[in-house]
């Protein structure tokens, strides 16, 4: 699958001009570049979305899609759509516009080593290509508004299901089980680790293992861990799995378990994190991302390439 992956992008860079190129085409060798990256609005490195002729647009789109499931591409596409609701929700006095979008090459397609960027307003994406092997952390969509209402009926929430399988599996696993995983009453700002860099030591697994549930919270537990895992297609999603011991996952809660107000989740364990924040505007702005320890970035692909090859 990466042949396409690789073709697609190849593609994509031959259509770039010589402009599109001095601004989209780095090393991957820039590690400092690899690592900076944001989920809040401005511009990035890279070539903008919006800016891209009709058919090197849906390049990009096409690139998302053949590494992306199906529910995640809709869900990348609503966000960005998005961005026009915020505008005209704010008066359009940011000028935010669902074509403030970045696209950013690392390498070159097909060596041992290359990747890309998707990024911009409550979405970024780092694709990493190693000997043949994917990377695709860290990986942030977020919402706002996270809901568009009619007459107390969702129309648009793209990002549903990562708020209710978790509500579902704080309220199966029973009480004694919640008193464990429920660590705070009260909802931090915004996911804790924010754009960092690197993870490192950043938190301490709290909450309930996995290990501690049985039946159907044990069942519950796991299709909220395979959920963001399933953001990646199925066979990228099927190796994500093989690299967790799902007894060392750790799920805690922050805030209220009522709908409507602000609350906080991570999922934890030694080669992953997940965390999901919907606290501002009214608890109406969600923030959700997927990271591994030693993986963002391609960094453990790329380790493991360089302990190999001589360079």
């Amino acid at each position: 699958m990466t042949d396409v992956l690789t073709e697609s992008t190849r593609a994509l860079v031959a259509s770039f001009d010589e402009r599109q190129r001095a601004v989209a085409l780095r090393p991957i060798t820039d590690d400092d570049l690899r690592h900076r990256w944001a989920y809040t609005p401005g511009p990035r490195p890279g070539v903008v979305y919006g800016d891209l002729a009709r058919g090197q647009r849906k390049a990009v789109l096409r690139l998302l899609a053949e590494v992306l499931s199906p529910h995640a591409y809709a869900q990348v596409a609503t966000i960005m759509a998005l961005e026009d609701v915020l505008d005209h929700r704010e008066g359009g006095d940011r000028d935010r516009h669902q074509g403030d979008y970045w696209f950013v090459v690392f390498g070159t397609p097909g060596d041992d080593a290359w990747g890309w960027r998707f990024e911009g307003h409550h979405i970024s994406l780092s694709v990493v290509v190693v000997g043949g092997r994917v990377s695709a952390t860290p990986f942030f969509l977020g919402a706002n508004p996270a809901r568009t209402t009619y007459a107390g009926h969702s129309v648009v929430r793209p990002l549903r299901l990562e708020e209710e399988l978790p509500r579902l599996l704080l309220d199966r696993m029973g009480a004694a089980n919640r008193l464990v995983a429920v660590v705070s009453d009260r909802a931090p700002e915004d996911v804790r680790t924010r754009n960092a860099p690197r993870l490192g030591p950043v938190l301490e697994p709290v909450g309930i293992a996995m290990s501690s549930l049985a039946g159907e919270a044990r069942e519950l537990f796991v299709d909220v861990v395979r959920y963001y895992l399933d953001r990646l297609r199925p066979d990228l999603a099927a190796a994500e799995l093989a690299r967790l011991d799902l007894d060392r996952v750790h799920f805690a809660w922050e805030g209220s378990d009522r709908p409507g107000e602000g609350h906080y989740y991570r999922i934890q364990a030694p080669e992953l994190l997940i965390e999901y924040d919907n606290t501002a505007n009214g608890a109406n702005h969600v923030h959700a991302v997927w990271r591994r320890h030693a993986g963002d970035f391609g960094d453990d692909l790329l380790a493991a390439h360089h302990a190999e090859v001589d360079h």
